[in-house]
C-alpha cells in the first residue's frame, strides 16, 4: 500500500452510478440511480424528469423544506435504507454552510448526496526527537469503523454552530481539552473528497487545524466515543497510515496533509504532486 492509495480510496465514485438532485435548477446533491424511485413516495414534493431528480415545489421556505426532508428521513431510517437519525441538523447546500436552503439529517446527508463539513485537528507535541502525534482509538460501539484510529479530535459540524463554538465543543467531549487550549487551535486549510458509500454519496469538506499541546498534557474523552489515546512519532503514524487500514478512512488525509506540512512528506516522496492535488479534489 501507498500514501496515494489512501487519497484514491477516499475518492473511488462513478458519476454514471448517480444522479443530480436539482433545486430551482441549482444542483444540490447525488441521488443513486437504484435508490432514486424511493422519492416516488412523495410526488408532491419530488419529481423523477429524464436524469434528474426535481424538487418540483419551489415555493416552499427554508423550514418547509426541513420539514419535508424529516418526514423523508424518517421513513428512510425506518425502513433501513439509511442508519439511524441522529438527531444533528446538517446544511443542505450547493456551495457554502451559510447558503443553505434547508437542513437535513446527519444520518440521510449520503442518502441525497448532499455535501457535509467537519472538522478535523491534529493534537502533537514537540520534543527532542521530534514531532509525536496524539491519536485516539474509536470506541468499539461506534457504528462506523469500530476500534480504528483516528484524529484527536474529529466531528461534524452541525447547522447553527460556528467553527470556533463547534470545535470548542469537540475538543472537550472527545479529548478534555479546555476552552483556552482549544483556541490556540490554527486552521490550516481544507481538505475535500468525493466517495461511493453504503448509503450513497458523499462530497465532504473537512476543516483542518493543528494545536500544538503541552508536554504533560494526556487526553481524557469525555463522551465515551474514544477508547483509548496514544502518543507516536511521525514516523510511526506515517507507516500506519501508509501500510495499514488502522485509521478511519478520512482521517488518514488529514494526516497525510499534516506530514506534507510538516516536512515528513518531502517532494522527493513518490506521488508527490499527486498526493498534494488529491487532498482537494473538486466538489461536484
Amino acid at each position: 500500500m501507498s500514501f496515494i492509495d489512501k487519497i484514491r480510496a477516499c475518492n473511488a465514485w462513478r458519476p454514471a452510478d448517480f444522479i443530480p438532485f436539482v433545486l430551482e435548477g441549482q444542483q444540490l446533491g447525488w441521488v443513486r440511480r437504484s435508490a432514486a424511485e424511493h422519492l416516488r413516495r412523495w410526488p408532491n414534493a419530488f419529481a423523477i424528469i429524464g436524469d434528474r431528480i426535481v424538487w418540483s415545489d419551489s415555493s416552499l421556505d427554508f423550514s418547509a423544506r426541513s420539514q419535508v426532508l424529516d418526514e423523508v428521513c424518517a421513513w428512510l431510517a425506518e425502513a433501513g435504507i439509511t442508519g439511524p437519525l441522529t438527531g444533528e441538523r446538517y446544511p443542505f447546500t450547493a456551495t457554502t454552510r451559510e447558503q443553505a436552503c434547508c437542513t437535513i439529517d446527519r444520518a440521510c446527508a449520503p442518502f441525497f448526496g448532499a455535501r457535509a463539513f467537519g472538522q478535523h485537528l491534529n493534537g502533537y507535541v514537540r520534543t527532542a526527537q521530534g514531532i509525536e502525534l496524539w491519536v485516539g482509538r474509536r470506541s468499539a460501539d461506534r457504528r462506523h469503523y469500530p476500534l480504528h484510529l483516528d484524529n484527536l479530535v474529529a466531528g461534524g459540524l452541525p447547522y447553527g454552530l460556528g467553527l470556533k463554538e463547534n470545535l470548542r465543543k469537540e475538543c472537550a467531549e472527545e479529548a478534555g481539552i479546555p476552552r483556552e487550549l482549544a483556541d490556540r487551535a490554527i486552521p490550516v486549510g481544507a481538505i475535500t473528497y468525493c466517495r461511493d458509500s453504503e448509503t450513497g454519496f458523499k462530497p465532504d469538506v473537512m476543516y483542518c487545524y493543528d494545536l500544538e499541546l503541552p508536554q504533560g498534557f494526556v487526553p481524557s474523552c469525555q463522551d465515551g466515543e474514544v477508547e483509548s489515546f496514544q502518543r507516536l512519532t511521525l514516523a510511526e503514524v506515517a507507516e500506519l497510515v501508509r501500510d495499514t487500514d488502522a485509521f478511519k478512512l478520512n482521517c488518514n488525509l488529514t494526516i497525510i496533509d499534516f506530514l506534507i506540512r510538516h516536512g515528513f512528506i518531502a517532494p522527493d516522496e513518490p506521488d508527490y504532486l499527486e498526493l498534494v492535488r488529491g487532498l482537494r479534489s473538486p466538489l461536484p
